[in-house]
């Protein structure tokens, strides 16, 4: 059983008879089956999203409209593809959304109908709200935290201290947001919670890595600050070691439900001793009386704690080395698949012989391939038409001449036991045969324009010039009108009215109609 409802299938079978493939993909993606999104939909999706004439805007309405549904799977699912789709997806698709001045209004969605309706709903809630506050920092800052390139040579280390201070505010509320889920081992019983669990676990890694950057820069250019730059840095990080011990306890529940150890980051905090120092750099600036510390102390410490978040760094970034590689795995492994079906299809084959070729090889004792590329042998010269390659017989209709058939070839017997050919010389052409057209065009064509074949057909055509001879006068047996009954008299009086009867032809045919009509033939 797929486990889809008859809403899911009639549902799909409208989208089907619209022709709106992107929208049947969503509603598979989201049918009331309590599982998570199946990755064959949402790989299509994804798809989607990458070319260029799939509508984005269609495509995010009609996840909200999901949204709508009141069942708790169908709205957890439209999120869960919502969610990742803004994580492999084309960055078209969470610019959209970014520009959009609302997304989830969920704050009061409640499923009362189903079995664990009212536990998955408090759960969607906080779903849609990190994934609102998701978009709304793409919206400030113009990237995604987690898309964003890591490293010395990143964009959090090498940003300056003003931006750097008005972007890490924007990490920290979408790091709360996430943590804010707060899923215990025993609330994760289905495949739908699971599934945002997973994606919502791989993008606090990615954020934390971001926030971590940030922080270790900040901490560099803190002692050479101004008073209140420094003040807003030690407030940051001061909530930034509130926010990775939430994170930890995060990671504690994602090992609990069953993600493998090795996938899950050590997170190193810096010593005690760093907040000690950074607050008393503050009082000193502010003017109040504390101990003040050597510059040598200030540059260890400082130094100890980049390096204990930096090991941090490098574990995150181990993670995402590990998930590209296996990524890239999958990728070949579907490449192989698609390639081996691909060949199946087209079933591989060896040429095999025509059947002539065979019934001529089985005549001669042996079998011949066929080589399908090989040139056709050519034709018998004696049986074949020559080739007129000139361009005037290629601008004309395909003209074939007319070729007296070969006569038998003698065959003679020759002394070493074979038989020797000869070839019997073809007795010349006949005449072309001279038709009389001169009933029907009144003009005739002069035997001698007509000249027999010769051995060799010319390339190319030489006009011949046609003389016009005068139409001759029949005798009056041979004439036609002459034979009306009126001939006998024509016939005694010719040649006079013989000459009037073929001039005036057109008169004595209709006197002689009028005669067959009123009286009949005559003798």
């Amino acid at each position: 059983m797929s486990g889809q409802s008859i809403t899911d299938r009639i549902t799909a079978a409208q989208h089907s008879m619209t022709g709106s493939s992107l929208g049947k993909a969503v509603c598979k993606a989201t049918t009331h089956e309590v599982s998570g999104p199946k990755k064959k939909h949402l790989d299509y999706l994804i798809h989607c999203t990458n070319e260029m004439n799939v509508n984005i805007p269609q495509l995010a309405d009609t996840l909200f409209e999901r949204t709508a549904n009141n069942s708790w799977v169908v709205v957890f699912k439209s999120l869960i593809t919502t969610h990742h789709l803004m994580m492999y997806g084309n960055e078209r698709f969470i610019q959209y959304l970014a520009s959009r001045n609302t997304l989830f209004n969920l704050n009061n969605f409640l499923d009362k109908g189903a079995l664990q309706g009212y536990d998955m709903s408090t759960f969607i809630r906080r779903y849609s709200r990190y994934l609102n506050e998701k978009a709304l920092s793409y919206r400030l800052v113009a990237v995604d935290f987690t898309k964003m390139k890591r490293g010395t040579d990143g964009v959090m280390r090498t940003m300056n201290t003003e931006k750097l201070i008005k972007t890490l505010p924007i990490i920290q509320n979408q790091l709360d947001a996430l943590l804010d889920f707060e899923a215990n081992p025993n609330e994760l019983t289905n495949g739908v919670i699971n599934a945002a669990f997973m994606l919502l676990f791989k993008d606090s890694i990615r954020l934390f890595a971001a926030y971590n950057e940030g922080v270790i820069n900040l901490l560099e250019k803190y002692f050479d600050m101004k008073k209140n730059q420094c003040k807003e840095a030690l407030d940051i990080y001061k909530k930034f070691l509130y926010r990775m011990t939430k994170l930890s306890e995060f990671l504690k529940v994602a090992e609990q439900v069953g993600i493998d150890q090795g996938d899950i980051p050590d997170l190193t905090q810096a010593p005690s001793s760093l907040l000690e120092a950074l607050e008393q750099h503050l009082a000193s600036l502010e003017g109040r009386k504390t101990k003040e510390l050597s510059a040598a102390s200030k540059a260890s410490t400082l130094s100890s704690a980049v390096s204990s978040l930096s090991n941090t760094g490098m574990s995150f970034s181990r993670m995402d080395e590990k998930e590209k590689q296996q990524a890239l795995e999958e990728e070949q492994t579907r490449m192989q698949s698609l390639k081996d079906q691909r060949l199946k299809e087209i079933g591989i084959q060896t040429p095999s012989a025509s059947p002539s070729t065979q019934s001529m090889g089985s005549a001669n004792g042996s079998t011949v391939g066929v080589d399908p590329f090989a040139n056709p042998a050519p034709a018998p010269a004696a049986n074949s038409v020559p080739n007129l390659s000139s361009d005037l017989f290629d601008l004309q209709p395909a003209f074939v001449p007319t070729v007296q058939s070969t006569p038998a070839i003698s065959t003679v017997s020759s002394a070493w036991g074979g038989v020797e050919i000869h070839p019997v010389q073809q007795a010349p052409p006949l005449a072309a045969m001279n038709v009389d057209f001169d009933a029907v065009f009144g003009s005739k064509v002069s035997s001698n324009d007509v000249k027999p074949a010769s051995g060799k057909l010319q390339t190319r055509l030489e006009p011949q010039a046609k003389t016009r001879t005068r139409a001759r006068r029949p005798p009056p047996s041979e004439c036609r009108y002459c034979l009306l009954p009126l001939g006998p008299l024509l016939i005694t009086a010719h040649p006079l009215l013989h000459s009037a009867c073929c001039s005036l032809t057109p008169l004595v045919t209709l006197a002689g109609f009028l005669t067959v009509a009123l009286g009949g033939r005559g003798p």
